[in-house]
């Protein structure tokens, strides 16, 4: 690894980091958040999931993670949301390519050489984390936002014995029924939809639930709530199968970084409380 950016805030460390990923075959960029109880003893960790055209960055500087993230003692891992950089490929849409990797194993190509971000994140990224800093691997959770409430939920239910905890602000739940989701999974995952499902939170929460509390905030007067976030569809699964959830509407809230650090709060009492129960 080697540390690109380093700042103290709120008596921990943030540390940005760069490596040479053999997963996805690029240069990954990643943030670290360490509290101060850090420096002595094994500290709790929560991994975050950006949504489409985002990094490490936005919710590092614009979520209010890291005043709670310090005042629990708990440490936050960014990853970035798709492999980058010259010979990746990409497409000039937002939600496709580059800042658009939907936390999958890309099998189609010119994708599947570089797009394989749910085993960058759960095996190459988790092995380095855990290895290299003061982490207690059996407490850790996941959560994110829109693309990555997406990838929060769908890790979490295929790997609850490594993320105890999840949640997710304004997350795709329904990926294989909505715009974005059939695009990217058209491109990455082929046109044989059976393919998708090993992908899609709903289908999972249905066939698979965990024995965790997914909570999940919603703004009401998100654009993308009608036609991408699908949450009916997800209720439905959960309710079918007996997954645990909490869907809080929050009236008057968008899609922004305006809405997450409103509610940053909220979700990281939710897994402390699943962590340390």
């Amino acid at each position: 690894m080697q540390s690109v950016e380093k700042h103290r805030s709120h008596g921990g460390t943030l540390e940005v980091f760069d490596h040479e990923s053999a997963v996805t075959g690029t240069t990954m960029r990643f943030a670290v958040f360490l509290p101060r109880e850090a420096e002595k003893a094994d500290v709790p960790c929560l991994w975050y999931l950006s949504g489409l055209t985002c990094n490490w960055s936005n919710v590092m500087e614009k979520g209010g993670v890291l005043k709670a993230a310090a005042a629990r003692g708990c440490a936050i891992i960014a990853p970035d949301t798709s492999p980058r950089g010259e010979g990746v490929p990409d497409d000039e849409a937002y939600d496709l390519g580059q800042g658009a990797g939907f936390y999958l194993t890309a099998t189609q190509e010119p994708w599947s050489q570089h797009f394989q971000m749910d085993r960058y994140i759960t095996e190459e990224l988790q092995a380095l984390v855990t290895e290299s800093f003061p982490i207690a691997k059996d407490r850790q959770g996941i959560f994110g936002h829109s693309m990555g409430g997406h990838g929060a939920i769908s890790l979490h239910l295929k790997h609850p014995e490594l993320y105890r905890t999840c949640s997710a602000f304004a997350p795709i739940t329904a990926p294989s029924q909505c715009p974005w989701g059939q695009k990217a999974f058209t491109a990455y995952l082929g046109s044989d939809n059976a393919s998708w499902a090993q992908y899609d939170s709903a289908i999972l929460a249905l066939k698979q639930p965990s024995e965790a509390e997914i909570l999940i905030d919603q703004g009401l007067d998100d654009p993308f709530l009608s036609e991408q976030l699908l949450h009916g569809i997800f209720e439905d699964a959960c309710q079918t199968s007996g997954q645990a959830y909490a869907l809080r509407r929050q009236a008057g809230y968008d899609h922004s970084y305006y809405f997450i650090s409103t509610f940053m709060d909220d979700h990281l009492r939710h897994h402390m409380e699943g962590l340390t129960a």
